[in-house]
């Protein structure tokens, strides 16, 4: 049987959610932390290319169009990003994670053979995290999107611990991928913020969830990093090294943190063929699956073509490609 080829990094544009927010006392602030980390050339870029998205990022008709285009057959849909608002109160974020997870619950239920989706929860309340993900599994969803962070919290925090059990029991997938970089405006030109601060965030993230012993507790968890893990898996041997080096290094987690690597899952989305080779040989051609941020300009039109110039053998090409992601996504999680 042909294994499908599957893009576990799509997002859907949720209208719904930013009018939800509009108008809220501290959306303005928030936007205007947005605008001075990634700067004003970003933004005066980034705006028309959304616009000239919107088609792909909310019309399911024209989503499948350009699936087909690619040669994917399935997506796992995620929010974009910009959705989180992790500044928002209480009930809002509860009205907001609700919103957010029955919308893109919506979408994918135009296609159901083609689009599953995740949701959202709330990192800024950690007690709402778990509802969050209960709500998720209930419409029909694999799992949930998060940050790298909320404001104040790291995701070694304690207060995370409820959400990583309740992941782990269900078996929902976590899939890690930030928004905003807290590098500020030392990123706010050349499109920085992105293109260095989101493998940073993406590092700093996967770190605290090694260092801190949340992987030793949790060993099931099972959470997708996007942007191929940002720069840690190509630059794990500093880790080990301080890990076996200074007792302050070693002391949350039990084993060497090369080793989580492949307790993890990451995309392939590297942009380097030398790197996702890397990728590959530090975390197992069992852990990395096919993405593309679909379909913004910093993902790829061509993510199967992408994947082809890494020269994998056949095998470990056909599972970054869709076998991995055909078994994570059948066996799917458990409410």
């Amino acid at each position: 049987m042909t294994v499908p080829t599957v893009d576990v990094h799509a997002h859907v544009l949720l209208p719904e959610v930013e009018a939800l927010v509009a108008g809220l006392d501290g959306l303005a602030e928030a936007r205007a932390l947005d605008a001075r980390r990634n700067g004003p050339a970003a933004l005066a870029v980034s705006g028309p290319m959304v616009r000239k998205r919107l088609p792909r990022l909310t019309d399911p008709a024209v989503r499948l169009a350009t699936m087909d285009a690619q040669g994917v057959d399935v997506q796992l849909v995620s929010p974009s990003p910009s959705h989180y608002h992790y500044w928002t109160d209480e009930v809002t974020a509860e009205k907001l994670y609700r919103l957010a997870n029955e919308a893109t619950a919506a979408h994918c239920a135009t296609a159901p053979d083609r689009l599953r989706g995740l949701g959202l929860v709330p990192l800024h309340h950690p007690d709402l995290c778990g509802p969050a993900l209960d709500h998720a599994l209930g419409q029909g969803l694999l799992g949930v999107e998060i940050s790298s962070h909320a404001p104040g919290r790291d995701l070694s925090d304690p207060a995370y611990e409820p959400l990583w059990t309740r992941a782990e029991r269900t078996g929902a997938i976590v899939f890690l991928h930030p928004f905003g970089c807290t590098l500020d405006e030392r990123l706010d030109r050349w499109y920085l913020s992105n293109t260095v601060g989101q493998p940073t965030e993406n590092a700093v993230a996967l770190s605290h969830l090694i260092f801190s012993g949340v992987l030793d507790r949790h060993p099931g968890l099972k959470l997708i990093a996007a942007h191929g893990g940002g720069y840690l898996p190509t630059h794990i041997g500093r880790s080990d090294h301080a890990w076996s080096a200074r007792s302050d290094a070693g002391a949350g987690c039990a084993h060497p943190p090369s080793s989580y690597l492949g307790r993890l899952y990451f995309d392939s989305l590297v942009h380097d063929p030398h790197v996702l080779r890397e990728l590959l040989r530090a975390a197992g051609a069992d852990r990395v699956l096919l993405g593309s941020d679909f379909p913004f300009d910093m993902g790829t039109e061509d993510p199967v073509g992408a994947l082809r110039a890494a020269r994998l053998p056949e095998a470990d090409f056909d599972a970054v490609r869709g076998g991995n992601a055909t078994t994570l996504l059948t066996e799917g999680p458990t409410p």
